[in-house]
């Protein structure tokens, strides 16, 4: 008798471990499933930003990016954002991560988009842009699970204003805002270097030449060069009625850019940064062979700045920090 005894207080005590050990195994699930929700609903976050049409939710972390706009294509590529879908033939040949990609779906020119290619890669993130903002509510309608982002410069504001609200909103959502403000330092500083480097008098005078012709760029207006005469306070040495802010330039003789003598002459090569036109020629050589620039005083003393090579295609930032550098290396060495 007194061993049942013995033998019943075991097996209630092996029961008892096996109960509080099935407790104590269910509370761990319970926890571990506790911090797992809260861990995704960490992970999964919404920010909301500005943009031109107004604010926007961006899911994060962002998982799949598409880009129209090549003003970011430089910017993004530094960041290491992958792109799913762009209109390949816009993307600089510099940004070689890009332009060489195969896994990077290609909607074409903003001429002839294939949009429904972009619908297809379902991006979560569509920043739009430059060429592509006449196509905003098409590509809004084909990619209603798409947050649309459109940060182009607006007409009226200031240019340097516009680049560093681009690259401070997309910090925002990729996450890299150290690096935007870096990228805001460099332009700052170039800035500075090529308003104090510039002796307030020279006439100065930019141009576009595309197609062996020279096309004048307006001051103020017209494409790349025309917002730096006012970031500067440049000299215009000619002013023309009724300029553009044209592609190409606007018409003008070269006998009105030698009677206006510039000191310094400002040039951008469309034609370089155009994969389809790579056999053109060269800025520098269309300048040199024109006899009657012969005698500008930019061209006899050497005082040319040419644009760098990618920026008819990418004008970011970026491009615009170099040119401001590289004005700024021409009138110190002057």
């Amino acid at each position: 008798m007194k061993q049942n005894s013995f033998s019943l207080i075991a097996v209630t005590t092996v029961l008892a471990l096996a109960l509080a050990g099935c407790g104590a195994n269910t509370a761990s699930s319970e926890s571990s499933a506790d911090t797992s929700a809260s861990s995704s609903a960490q992970t999964a976050q919404e920010i909301t930003i500005t943009d031109n049409y107004g604010e926007v939710t961006v899911s994060q972390p962002v998982q799949k990016v598409a880009s129209t706009d090549n003003r970011t294509f430089e910017v993004l590529d530094a960041w290491g954002i992958d792109l799913v879908a762009a209109p390949v033939p816009l993307i600089p040949s510099t940004v070689e991560n890009y332009k060489n990609n195969p896994d990077i779906t290609d909607i074409g020119t903003h001429r002839e988009p294939n949009l429904e290619l972009l619908a297809a890669e379902e991006p979560d993130l569509i920043i739009n842009g430059q060429r592509f903002t006449d196509h905003y509510e098409e590509i809004k309608t084909l990619n209603p699970q798409a947050a649309i982002i459109e940060l182009e410069p607006r007409e009226g504001e200031p240019l340097e204003a516009e680049l560093k609200r681009q690259v401070t909103t997309l910090g925002e959502v990729f996450g890299k805002q150290t690096e935007a403000e870096q990228l805001i330092a460099d332009f700052d500083a170039a800035l500075k270097r090529a308003k104090d480097a510039y002796d307030g008098e020279s006439t100065v005078m930019a141009v576009n030449v595309s197609g062996g012709e020279i096309g004048f760029i307006a001051p103020s207006k017209g494409r790349t060069y025309g917002p730096i005469f006012d970031l500067l306070d440049l000299k215009p040495a000619l002013e023309v009625n009724d300029s553009s802010d044209n592609h190409q330039g606007d018409d003008i003789s070269v006998e009105a850019i030698a009677e206006a003598n510039p000191d310094w002459l400002f040039v951008l090569d469309r034609d370089a940064g155009v994969s389809s036109v790579e056999s053109a020629e060269p800025a520098a050589d269309v300048i040199a062979a024109n006899a009657a620039l012969a005698n500008v005083t930019a061209v006899s003393k050497g005082n040319l700045q040419y644009a760098p090579k990618d920026t008819y295609t990418n004008e970011s930032i970026i491009t615009y920090t170099e040119i401001l550098n590289d004005i700024a290396d021409k009138f110190e060495a002057a």
